[in-house]
């Protein structure tokens, strides 16, 4: 049963899965996994009790793992509590939904509802069975931890912390100790340790006791065994410190201490902003982020968190912030002059935000822009070209603040007009990564074709992405992650929601050669009394942050908004200027809106409050009508036909291997080759072929006749031996015992008295034993035609089947045991050469210093 390697291999699966911490919020996933560890190290060692084979074994341990997931997840709906009952599998397929669902739609770490705790629990139960079959079925511990390292894979591809170091020390070890177990057990497999005794240095007289063992005699282990643990600690340490050490790995340094640029330096790091975006637009509660009071007419506009200034082919970011003592916000200091805001009219505006005490580690604060003075308790800093506040070590959770901003407030005109870019913003923020797709660069010359002004083409990509490109705003679609998923969005799929949006306008601007930046932050809210605004969740936005001559960064909006869309984005009046009647090349004739308009002349709201509830039943749940992402029927039939395919594979093989071993007769003897030349009439015969008087000469041997069309029939002999090597293969199929040494007529002979089989099988049987005997011994080639010994093969292949029972058909049919023998021949074979190609390569440097 190797009780031993069972636990073992449970608790290296229970050590690689604690890699998976950083995706749920509570530590109660674990359990959830624990127990499905324990079930099916339960399912193997009863599987192994019956001496079941390796697939039914695995077919145990699933079938434990289900057993379990009823149990915990859907006891209330099986029978008995036990038994599971067609509600309970209903409910695991909700669970299931559920999950998918919640997965899609949250960033990690998300919460565990029952759904992803039932997903997780099925994962950690899948590679438990993975490295049960693998670690103590087949006694290959080595490839499994393939599927251990699996379990690190997915927080590192989601995250970009990925996994802490002592989470993968502890499943390093855990893996490392169960190579060690198997070691163990196959060297103890061998039996006792066979010893060379010493000859005694004093020979004993006769009726003498032998002198008491030396312990020397037998073969000290523990050197290597410590050799060996201090190899595997070793080659741990090394795998956690140095990454950590090597500088430019890892942003703060050995264990995140330090890891500054110069004295008084610090490099400022925080999560993903476009990661926090995504959970919070998919947040269930919709929870209430901040307050805020204002003295502006509407509004104050959008609440800037962040300013991704750097693209590099797959993701927007922000540079790395070198933050010091000078950039402290202290006292009465007011901030930086806004970049650029020179000849726009702007208006003061203040602001008190309240944020709730739940909110946790937002290190940026929400300001609208641009920020001129903030009031606010603690260590907090100001990047200038930015003008972000962030802290190193204050969250700004639970805190009050009052920010002054200067909202620009330029008029379409005044942005038409705008002067040339300085030299230093072209550099940094029109910089654009040589593998943006040719397609996306023709996409945005194409939209603003005609369009002679950077205003002009900054309003028609816009419009093309709010009205006239067909997009739909779906809260469901992935985040984006490599370039390829931008050209999707673009030119294919058309889903997606702010960060899609924000980040395709802004590159696509970057193409056009107008200085752009992602912007990411907060829509205005809801206005909840006169003057007080809340800010939930749900407002949480990104958008484009293009710079014009004179008036600074002024922001468009090319995401949908409304019910259909980002429920209170607002699209600045300056972007959507009046059209041109005339017909001309351009037209974007613009008209100066009023200078009052809120945040730079936003379109006007309706009069009253606005409300969240006013998006609707779809836009409240964040869940678009047709939402295609959860868990639907096409991910059940994906599945089902993958598992189709995988079940159908040994039986393809079965049928490739019979195909190719008829082609390899034929690509033998192909045909077309033209027959030999005939001789010209020698000094023995006349022209007319008749024999000439003379010598007479002793007949040579009869040539095979050749076919009328000048072409060579198949070799006889290949044809006989594929057809004898068809026939053993059927035979193995179906269970018959084969003698490898018996002789052809002997292995038919013992085959017709073991089977009831009718004349013409028997006449099948002894044609093809015949062909292959003549095949073997004689000079005399076999006169069965191909055709003929095809069809008895197919003869004899029915008569074995009509000879046994109905699984051993079906087992025949489905799994036959000749394809598996191959499929383990091949392996053992490439498994062979592997090894030699890898000793070579380790006897490659004393050859080449031996020359």
């Amino acid at each position: 049963m190797r009780v031993r390697m069972t636990v073992m291999a449970g608790l290296a699966t229970l050590a690689g899965s604690l890699g998976l911490y950083p995706l749920f919020e509570r530590t109660s996933w674990f359990w959830a996994g624990f127990g499905a560890v324990l079930a099916v190290s339960g399912g193997g060692l009863l599987a192994r009790r019956l001496r079941t084979p390796a697939p039914v074994g695995l077919l145990f341990g699933l079938a434990a793992l289900f057993l379990y997931l009823d149990l915990a997840f859907a006891g209330g709906e099986a029978w008995l509590g036990v038994v599971p009952s067609p509600e309970s599998v209903r409910r695991l397929g909700e669970l299931a939904d559920e999950g998918w669902r919640a997965a899609n739609r949250y960033a990690a770490p998300v919460p565990l509802v029952p759904g992803i705790a039932m997903l997780a629990a099925a994962g950690i139960g899948l590679v438990a069975v993975l490295v049960d079959l693998l670690a103590v079925r087949l006694r290959r511990a080595a490839p499994a931890g393939l599927p251990l390292l699996a379990m690190y894979s997915v927080p590192a591809a989601i995250r970009e912390d990925g996994v802490g170091w002592l989470a993968f020390g502890i499943g390093a070890f855990g893996f490392l100790a169960l190579l060690m177990a198997d070691a163990r057990e196959q060297v103890g497999g061998w039996g006792r340790t066979v010893t060379t005794r010493r000859s005694p240095r004093e020979v004993p007289l006769a009726g003498a006791q032998p002198p008491p063992a030396d312990p020397a005699d037998r073969p000290d282990a523990s050197a290597l065994a410590a050799s060996g643990r201090r190899i595997a600690a070793g080659t741990v340490a090394v795998a956690v410190l140095l990454p950590a050490a090597i500088p430019g790995l890892h942003p703060r340094g050995v264990f995140g201490v330090g890891g500054g640029s110069g004295p008084g330096t610090q490099t400022v790091t925080t999560p993903d902003p476009l990661v926090s975006l995504k959970r919070e637009l998919t947040r269930l509660d919709d929870s209430t982020v901040l307050t805020y009071r204002s003295d502006a007419p509407e509004s104050p506009g959008y609440l800037r968190l962040y300013a991704l200034d750097r693209f590099d082919g797959d993701r927007w970011t922000y540079s790395p912030l070198k933050s010091s003592s000078k950039d402290r916000l202290t006292g009465e200091r007011a901030l930086p002059a806004p970049p650029g805001l020179t000849v726009a009219p702007s208006r003061e505006v203040t602001t008190e935000v309240r944020v709730r005490p739940e909110v946790r580690n937002m290190t940026f604060l929400p300001v609208p822009y641009a920020p001129a003075k903030v009031s606010i308790k603690g260590d907090w800093r100001v990047h200038g070209p930015s003008l972000m506040i962030y802290s190193l070590r204050d969250s700004a959770g639970g805190r009050s603040y009052t920010v002054r901003s200067l909202v620009p407030q330029p008029t379409a005109g005044q942005l038409a007009a705008s002067g040339p870019y300085p030299p230093e913003v072209v550099a940094h923020y029109t910089a654009v990564p040589k593998n943006v797709p040719p397609q996306v660069r023709k996409l945005a010359a194409d939209i603003t074709a005609g369009s002679t002004t950077a205003l002009g083409q900054a309003v028609r990509l816009q419009r093309w992405f709010t009205l006239s490109g067909g997009f739909t705003y779906d809260l469901g679609a992935p985040a984006p992650q490599h370039g390829s998923d931008l050209v999707d969005f673009l030119l294919h799929s058309k889903r997606g929601y702010c960060e899609q949006f924000a980040a395709a306008m802004a590159l696509m601007a970057r193409i056009l050669g107008i200085p752009s930046r992602v912007a990411m932050g907060y829509t205005p809210g809801s206005e909840v009394k006169p003057g007080e605004w809340v800010v939930r969740s749900r407002d949480a936005h990104a958008w484009p942050e293009l710079y014009f001559e004179g008036s600074g960064w002024v922001r468009f909006e090319p995401t949908p908004s409304g019910a259909a869309g980002q429920g209170t984005a607002l699209a600045p009046a300056y972007s959507q200027p009046a059209v041109s009647t005339g017909g001309g090349p351009d037209d974007e004739v613009t008209q100066a809106p009023d200078a009052s308009s809120p945040d730079a002349g936003a379109t006007a709201a309706p009069t009253g409050p606005r409300h969240r509830n006013d998006e609707g039943a779809d836009a409240a749940t964040g869940v678009q009508e047709g939402d295609d992402g959860g868990f639907s029927g096409a991910g059940w039939l994906l599945g089902a036909l993958l598992a189709l395919l995988l079940a159908a594979a040994p039986m393809t093989l079965r049928l490739l291997t019979r195909w190719r071993r008829w082609a390899a007769v034929r690509a033998a003897s192909p045909a077309g080759t033209p027959s030999p030349p005939r001789r010209r009439p020698g000094p023995g015969s006349d022209p007319a072929g008749k024999a000439e008087p003379g010598p007479k000469r002793s007949p040579r041997p009869a040539e095979p006749a050749e076919p009328a069309n000048g072409t060579r029939a198949l070799d006889p002999a290949g044809v006989a031996h594929a057809a004898w090597q068809e026939m053993r293969a059927d035979a193995l199929d179906h269970g018959l015992e084969w003698r490898a040494s018996d002789s052809p007529r002997a292995a038919a002979r013992r085959l017709g008295e073991l089977l009831e089989m009718d004349a013409p099988s028997v006449q099948a049987l002894t044609r093809i034993a015949r062909a292959e005997e003549l095949a073997r011994y004689s000079r005399t080639r076999a006169v069965e035609p191909a055709d003929r010994l095809r069809a008895d093969v197919r003869t004899v292949r029915e008569a074995f089947a009509a000879s046994v029972g109905r699984p051993a058909r079906w087992r025949a049919r489905l799994l036959p045991p000749s394809t598996v023998a191959q499929t383990r021949t091949a392996l053992r074979t490439a498994g062979d050469r592997a090894l030699d190609a890898t000793a070579r390569l380790n006897e490659l440097p004393s050859r080449l210093r031996r020359r």
